[in-house]
């Protein structure tokens, strides 16, 4: 399957079912020049691509996924250059009607994969290479909150708005309470480069400067406002922490342990972001909570890819499949709410003026649905049955 040319020009989407608002309509929806959507009406002049049998729905944002690291490890100590990760995660991502990426970039006081000269090269890799990607691709930062020593330097990257989205993530619990889950910290010594003594060495060490966190949370997190940058929280644990880190203008809670903390993040209107594989799947893969049943009581209002690119897409129709939601509702998990949480008020959505993210979906099947095009930015960067394209 080939990806078709990606050049902009005007063109209308004529024969699809399309989700506009709350519903879906019979329409067609235009494309300009510009890479907006114009006209959802009857009028189709001109270039056609035909979505006849399709639904037309607005392009997936993913506003957590790390997938693309397996890309740049595939197996333990196996390297490819991150060029190269980058490139063929983009086409994975517009292949599952993934239109804007926020690759969660780990810095984490491990080395290896998740360590200093591994984000820099992430960051530098995507600016340089943002032209060349289908999808709008951006960086959501991944910060370990006991990674006090890259403060200064995240600061720094806050300022120049080279940073779209900051988490905050602490899983030193998780690495002392996986001694005794001897696959998941053999995982994480793999992924170090280290022997099992200098991890637990370095571990240990950085553990000893827990008092210095929360002011360097803090000062990053004013940092952030100041920018105009996203600010999410990771695995709050309790309420208490989902209110202290919205006293710090964190409004976005993803992937919350408990449901007493969802409950007091759906109470202060805060978003909740949870995985798409979680609702695929039926469960959690770590036991924690099931994200479909978050989502049947409100306490759910994102999904994203996490670990598997399909998942969104996934999600979105395994929901309306379970007759949990009807799709129209669904799909907002996927698209409008997500772009919402991130800031991004110009895609989500199809409507006039809108950036023109779309994708058509052949659903003869609702639970194994079918992406047979994606168009970024009034782009077409994804087409499997050429002969639609009139």
């Amino acid at each position: 399957m080939r990806p078709a040319s990606t050049r902009t020009v005007g063109f209308h989407i004529v024969g699809g079912r399309v989700l506009a608002g709350e519903h879906f309509i019979e329409a067609a929806v235009e494309v300009t020049q510009a890479g907006l959507i114009g006209d959802v009406g009857s009028r189709a002049d001109g270039r056609r691509l035909d979505a006849e049998g399709l639904l037309v729905l607005p392009g997936i944002v993913d506003i957590h996924g790390d997938a693309f690291e397996r890309q740049m490890m595939p197996r333990a100590q196996v390297h490819f250059p991150i060029d190269i990760a980058l490139l063929e995660t983009d086409r994975q991502a517009v292949a599952n009607g993934i239109t804007t990426v926020f690759h969660g970039v780990t810095w984490s006081w491990e080395p290896g994969l998740r360590g200093p000269d591994n984000a820099r090269a992430l960051l530098a890799a995507i600016e340089g290479l943002r032209a060349k990607l289908a999808a709008d691709t951006r960086l959501h930062l991944r910060h370990e909150t006991y990674n006090l020593d890259a403060e200064a330097e995240i600061i720094a990257w806050l300022a120049a708005r080279r940073i779209d989205v900051l988490a905050f993530n602490d899983h030193m619990p998780l690495v002392f309470g996986a001694l005794s889950r001897s696959s998941s910290f053999a995982r994480m010594v793999e992924r170090s480069g280290l022997s099992h003594e200098a991890f637990l060495a370095v571990a240990e060490r950085v553990r000893s400067r827990g008092d210095d966190v929360p002011g360097s949370i803090a000062r990053l997190a004013r940092a952030a406002v100041a920018g105009g940058v996203t600010l999410v929280s990771h695995d709050d644990e309790s309420p208490e922490q989902r209110q202290w880190y919205r006293s710090l203008g964190c409004r976005v809670a993803e992937f919350p342990t408990t449901i007493e903390t969802a409950e007091a993040a759906a109470a202060a209107g805060d978003d909740i972001v949870l995985g798409a594989p979680n609702v695929v799947r039926g469960g959690s893969h770590v036991g924690w909570l099931d994200a479909s049943e978050m989502i049947g009581r409100g306490l759910g209002s994102a999904l994203a890819s996490d670990y598997y690119y399909p998942a969104p897409l996934l999600a979105a129709f395994g929901l309306a499949s379970s007759e949990k939601l009807a799709l129209e509702k669904a799909w907002p998990l996927v698209s409008k709410t997500p772009a919402k949480a991130a800031g991004l008020v110009d895609r989500g959505r199809i409507a006039p003026g809108r950036r023109a993210d779309l994708v058509l979906v052949e659903a003869t099947r609702i639970d194994r649905p079918r992406v047979v095009a994606t168009i970024a930015g009034g782009r077409i960067v994804y087409l499997n049955e050429a002969d639609r394209l009139l």
